[in-house]
């Protein structure tokens, strides 16, 4: 069986790591190469890293940070924001990313991701997918969370795995930052529409939630960002919690 995967997330703006809840009411959590440096150190499996507001901003991931990041860790790790292109994608390996993380623009342009699979390997093409229940329907959201659409978050997971991808990052609207656990029966059912890899986002708050994303949930990983930044729960501990309770973790 594969080993679950812990991941950080560090949440970008205006250089800083930032965490909100619901998408909103951001507040400052530290400086992103010190924190992606701790986790590396502390038993991080990978880390995603999100310029959150470079495509509302109408600008590219902010290469140089990556650059520096990506020098400070020896572990996988995953760029997003304002990634519109095959050219975007190459610039980022370039300066150090694993994996890129494409939202908005996968969204408007289906075919980039085969575009990026073709150029650079499906291993290297993660589609991030934010989603809130409206009416009872999980729809996708773009910008940010900023814009809804009427793509429902299933049928596009589905169309994700067909054209390329080689993992999905689902992060639940309604889950980001309230602590009350992931969005676990929509992960279940995402992965009985897909076989690649899921990544939950939004809502961890405890080590259980962790355990509850993997085993309810079916999650290949989980990542969460308030809980790491501030202390709530470390990694070596979550670790050694989940593999207690029989989850297959790498040490």
């Amino acid at each position: 069986m594969l080993t679950k995967r812990i991941i950080p997330c560090l949440d970008i703006k205006d250089g800083r790591t930032v965490k909100g809840v619901n998408f909103v009411s951001l507040r400052d959590a530290g400086d992103p190469v010190e924190l992606a440096a701790k986790y590396a150190a502390t038993g991080a499996d990978e880390l995603v890293f999100l310029d959150i507001s470079a495509t509302e901003q109408g600008r590219k991931t902010m290469a140089d940070l990556v650059l520096k990041v990506a020098a400070t860790v020896d572990i996988p790790f995953t760029v997003g924001g304002g990634i519109s292109s095959v050219a975007d994608v190459d610039i980022l390996l370039k300066n150090g990313a694993d994996k890129v993380s494409i939202n908005s623009s996968a969204v408007r342009r289906p075919e980039l991701i085969k575009e990026l699979s073709q150029a650079f390997g499906a291993q290297c093409v993660v589609v991030a997918i934010d989603a809130k229940k409206i009416g009872g329907q999980w729809l996708v959201h773009l910008v940010g969370g900023k814009q809804a659409t009427k793509l429902d978050l299933f049928d596009w997971a589905k169309q994700i795995e067909q054209l390329g991808a080689g993992e999905i990052l689902f992060t639940s609207m309604d889950h980001d930052g309230t602590k009350g656990g992931f969005a676990n029966e929509a992960l279940a059912k995402m992965a009985e529409c897909v076989n690649i890899p899921i990544i939950a986002s939004g809502g961890a708050g405890n080590m259980e939630d962790f355990y509850n994303a993997f085993t309810f949930g079916k999650a290949d990983a989980a990542l969460a960002a308030s809980i790491f930044h501030y202390g709530e729960v470390e990694i070596p501990e979550l670790k050694a919690f989940l593999k207690d309770k029989k989850i297959p973790i790498r040490s």
